[in-house]
């Protein structure tokens, strides 16, 4: 819009058409893009096909309903109510009605808790490859990242269930958890944090005892997901056990006993939280209550923790597909506002600073996209039996919610800078955003922790960072369409970033560990973007992922002098903030 056009839309602007509007009522699926283009890449066509109408959809509520929905559970927090009118301890937990209608949506329309776990949801005759559930996760958590905690540990819970669960145990349990009615459901729960442990759950003193031929539990839970669950995983250690992570036993405990009554544990106090307010975590005392051993309980070899480890993995994964999910949110609020809101005789979008900002925004949401598919593909592949990808995923798996939950911070707090003001009033959703974003470098270990398992573990244990670099290799060799120069860029990159991996591992040197982590997610991130760039420009599809993994190599991975000024890349910008395709050509040109 040229500045006589700019100055006539002005003056006919009303009071109102200055306030930016936000992305309530778009589709959540048709205005991404990148998904769609790497759902070609990444999903197998007849499955993307059955899927397609059923992410549309998913996509209109998000973007109408279910955006309405988590505003409202936001501002109506659960509330805990300790006793029953006659005065006994049967304690439960009272939701907004908009909370009941969000879980309708997740758990009883689409299934997402169950469709990897059972045949025949959403009319697909098989169990949904995992990586087509996360594609359902992505989406429902751009409106409502709170409920997506027990959908998602119904679905692991389950998993491990199956795993190690007795006849007795599953027969008890999986038919409820793989329900979509919502009056037989059994929704999930994870009791794991003590006051003596929480990454450091070899302090972990909750007491399970064998009474009358059955496992009870003592002692009590310092943080608790999901506090209403109908059956909750947890560790525990049994009474003589010895201490440490060996000690540990894995049970499930059920809410409700065969007969009908309560078992015996009881929800004190719910945690005042900052983020995910519309589920309960709460603080739980165990006196007696009753639960299902997981594994061999107390034999010291396959200790809880072990089993647990799958769940955990799975989490991570789930952390990583949320925090991308959010990031685009924020990506797409910060576009609109930009678009929209004039300022000093311009859309904002045109600044050049703001420009910038932007890039901030967008480099960090599309890696984040990229790791994660990518990622969801090498799980599938370890479950069946393929041992490259489970080196891959062993590694990944902590890189992507290391890196990708910090992104997420750093995307939501810009995309209200970007909104301004009207960013931090709860009207809008950016303040939502911003609270929720912080609990991903909290749950499931923070980033120490998965820094710590990418260097201790994977490296220095596994040796999974040679797979890797092997991976990533025979990426870059096998796509056409990259440029020359960048090629070898990206090879070098490979090498350098293992190769300090792998010094800091070999060291022991702790301090490095986030530095190393950093060096391998920026390194995998950008041959992702670069091969599927190419890939998609090669199909006719949109081949600005290249330009992306340019950014990513420029300003993750390669020295800056802080009081240098960078070279001018207008161009790149301008194709990465353009709403039209960029071909293959321009990409490489411009990646070049």
């Amino acid at each position: 819009m040229n500045s006589r056009a700019m100055a006539a839309h002005i003056e006919d602007m009303e009071l109102n058409d200055w306030v930016a509007p936000d992305c309530r009522g778009l589709n959540f699926f048709d205005i991404d893009h990148s998904l769609q283009g790497l759902l070609k890449l990444y999903l197998d066509e007849k499955l993307l096909a059955h899927m397609l109408p059923q992410y549309r959809e998913l996509g209109e509520i998000a973007g109408g309903r279910l955006d309405e929905l988590s505003r409202a559970s936001d501002r109506h927090v659960p509330i805990l109510h300790t006793r029953d009118a006659r005065g006994l301890d049967e304690d439960w937990i009272e939701f907004h009605p908009s909370y009941r209608e969000m879980e309708q949506i997740g758990f009883g329309d689409f299934g997402i808790h169950c469709m990897s776990r059972t045949p025949g949801v959403l009319g697909w005759p098989d169990k949904v490859p995992p990586l087509a559930k996360y594609i359902f996760q992505y989406i429902f958590v751009q409106s409502e990242f709170g409920l997506m905690c027990p959908i998602s540990v119904t679905d692991t819970s389950a998993l491990l269930i199956e795993r190690y669960g007795s006849k007795e145990t599953k027969q008890r349990f999986l038919p409820g958890m793989y329900s979509q009615d919502m009056s037989k459901i059994l929704k999930s729960a994870q009791f794991m944090t003590e006051k003596t442990g929480g990454s450091d759950v070899s302090n972990i003193e909750l007491e399970a005892r064998f009474e009358d031929g059955e496992w009870r539990l003592y002692g009590e839970k310092w943080f608790c997901s999901c506090a209403d669950g109908d059956v909750a995983l947890l560790l525990a250690r049994p009474k003589g056990a010895v201490k440490g992570n060996n000690g540990l036993g894995l049970f499930a405990l059920p809410r409700q006993l065969d007969d009908g009554s309560r078992n015996k544990y009881r929800i004190v106090r719910l945690k005042d939280k900052m983020g995910t307010k519309s589920m309960a975590s709460g603080e739980i005392i165990f006196d007696g209550a009753m639960a299902y051993p997981l594994g061999d309980v107390g034999d010291g070899i396959n200790n809880g923790l072990k089993l647990m480890m799958d769940q955990v993995n799975m989490s991570r994964l789930s952390h990583g597909v949320r925090a991308a999910a959010m990031m685009r949110r924020c990506l797409n609020e910060a576009l609109v506002v930009a678009r929209n809101r004039i300022a000093f005789g311009q859309r904002i979008i045109d600044k050049p600073l703001l420009r910038r900002q932007l890039m901030k925004l967008m480099v960090p949401t599309e890696q984040t996209l990229s790791m994660a598919l990518f990622l969801g593909v090498q799980l599938e592949k370890a479950d069946a039996g393929d041992e490259r990808a489970a080196h891959l995923a062993r590694i990944l798996t902590p890189l992507l919610k290391f890196r990708s939950c910090r992104d997420n911070i750093t995307v939501a707090t810009g995309a209200m800078e970007v909104r301004g003001g009207n960013g931090l009033i709860e009207d809008w959703v950016n303040a939502k955003l911003v609270r929720d974003a912080h609990i991903g470098v909290l749950w499931e270990g923070t980033s120490n922790i998965n820094a710590l398992d990418v260097t201790t573990r994977a490296i220095a244990k596994v040796g999974a960072h040679t797979t890797l670099a092997q991976a990533m290799h025979d990426m870059v060799a096998e796509t056409e369409g990259l440029p020359g120069q960048f090629k070898g860029e990206l090879d070098s990159t490979i090498d350098r970033a293992v190769a300090f991996a792998e010094q800091v591992a070999a060291s022991g040197n702790e301090p490095m560990a986030r530095k190393a982590a950093d060096a391998l997610y920026h390194m995998a991130s950008a041959v992702l973007l670069a091969t599927e760039g190419a890939r998609l420009g090669a199909m006719g599809e949109d081949a600005r992922r290249l330009i992306l993994s340019r950014m990513v190599m420029d300003h993750r991975l390669r020295a800056a002098d802080p009081m240098a000024i960078e070279e001018d890349n207008d161009a790149a910008v301008a194709a990465l903030l353009s709403e039209d395709k960029v071909d293959l050509a321009t990409a490489q040109t411009l990646a070049a």
